[in-house]
């Protein structure tokens, strides 16, 4: 393994200075090679998509490469990938077009632990079309979403399973590739929310069994908008609403309005980036980003061991973050005498010394209620490719003195 995490942090402009990150589940810093490949879209000619002009050409091939980019980052087909403004407005527009393939009668499946962002698009889709909500329930004393959880919530009646791949929460990774598999045996589809999990995991939504698989490249070093990736063949058979002169084919179909072009020059960026990590990485991009984003995994768990371990040795301090398999992102709660905003005083406390680690419940507001956080959640503490061992060290310091003020 070749991470070199100060070569590394060297290509992001906001690292310079001092402030430690702990805020990448919200959205992570940009490197200089995205910022570099926004500026250079806008500054070259840019039309609408076509093949007469420079800018027609430039922006198609921005598209096409951005789509390929991130086939590979998702094991997806490039004809299956569609871009939006964000992984909610996709959310949106696939619950209202999935809606009207239901009848009476039918059932879709939502989770506690997911963000709500993958929850009320299909409350708000079911209740339209008529149709039962159900609820897969989780551990909240071990933040696990098992299988059991999701069998007591399938029937014959599910039309379709919405299910996080990594809670943004408290980070737990549910057993997706087997939920699928029970999902699918019941005649259901599998829309996953990975917008957490692609920060911190090769994707394959093939093996996942993902018909569709969300995520939002600004969580893994890209900018501001949301990817969706399906099979085409999937794709083919819905009808969005649309302008009549949109095209029809698939995947534009589904993309309303003129793509963000700078916008998707920076995330075929970012994938590169990525694929990068690992500097001594070879062969096909989706090689390389396997092995980097093994690299990637390498670097996190030894981070979110010393994070584990120093929190363990810290008084005052409730850890929800416990489930088996689960992300670097560690959700936490103080003992009551530090008041009910004690995670907010202790995120202002961390910020005022450069570290950055909010409060709240992140809309995952199902997840907070279900884990007796009621909507004020707790203080979240998230790892990204950047974040360095110094990171990590003056985190706990910082959380070591606030836990000092404590009033006795």
């Amino acid at each position: 393994m070749a991470y070199d995490i100060t070569a590394l942090r060297a290509l992001f402009p906001a690292l310079s200075g001092a402030p430690a990150h702990f805020d990448g589940p919200g959205g992570t810093q940009t490197p200089r090679p995205v910022i570099e490949a926004i500026t250079g879209a806008l500054a070259n000619p840019l039309s609408n998509r076509g093949q007469v002009t420079v800018g027609e050409r430039n922006a198609d091939g921005i598209v096409t490469r951005a789509r390929e980019a991130m086939g590979d980052l998702l094991g997806a087909q490039a004809s299956g990938i569609v871009f939006g403004r964000s992984a909610t407005q996709l959310t949106y527009d696939f619950s209202r077009t999935l809606a009207t393939t239901w009848s009476a009668g039918d059932e879709v499946v939502v989770t506690r632990l997911d963000h709500d962002a993958n929850i009320r698009p299909w409350i708000q889709a079911a209740e339209r079309a008529g149709v039962t909500v159900r609820w897969a329930d989780f551990d909240p004393a071990t933040g696990e979403l098992t299988l059991d959880h999701l069998r007591a919530a399938l029937s014959d009646r599910t039309r379709l399973v919405a299910v996080t791949a990594a809670s943004n929460l408290i980070g737990t990774r549910p057993a997706i590739a087997e939920m699928s598999r029970l999902a699918h045996e019941a005649g259901a589809l599998v829309y996953v929310d990975g917008v957490h999990y692609t920060a911190h995991a090769l994707v394959d939504i093939g093996a996942l069994g993902a018909d569709f698989f969300v995520c939002s490249p600004y969580k893994f070093l890209g900018p501001h908008h949301g990817v969706l990736a399906a099979r085409p063949e999937l794709l083919e058979t819905l009808r969005p609403v649309k302008l009549l002169p949109s095209s029809d084919a698939v995947p534009e179909r589904f993309e309303l309005g003129t793509l963000p072009y700078e916008l998707l020059a920076g995330t075929s960026t970012a994938v590169d980036v990525l694929a990068g990590l690992d500097t001594a990485a070879v062969g096909s991009r989706r090689e390389r980003l396997a092995t980097s984003l093994g690299a990637l995994h390498q670097h996190e768990e030894s981070l979110r061991t010393r994070i584990d371990q120093g929190l363990a040795a810290l008084d005052g301090i409730t850890v929800h973050s416990k489930a088996g398999d689960r992300t670097p992102t560690v959700l936490l709660t103080l003992d009551d005498v530090f008041g009910a905003h004690g995670t907010q005083d202790a995120s202002r406390f961390l910020a005022e010394r450069d570290v950055y680690a909010p409060s709240g419940s992140f809309y995952a507001v199902e997840a907070s209620r279900r884990l007796g956080l009621g909507d004020s959640g707790g203080l979240r503490i998230g790892l990204a490719p950047y974040t360095s061992t110094d990171d990590v060290e003056r985190l706990l310091a910082g959380l070591e003195l606030f836990l000092k003020r404590a009033p006795h």
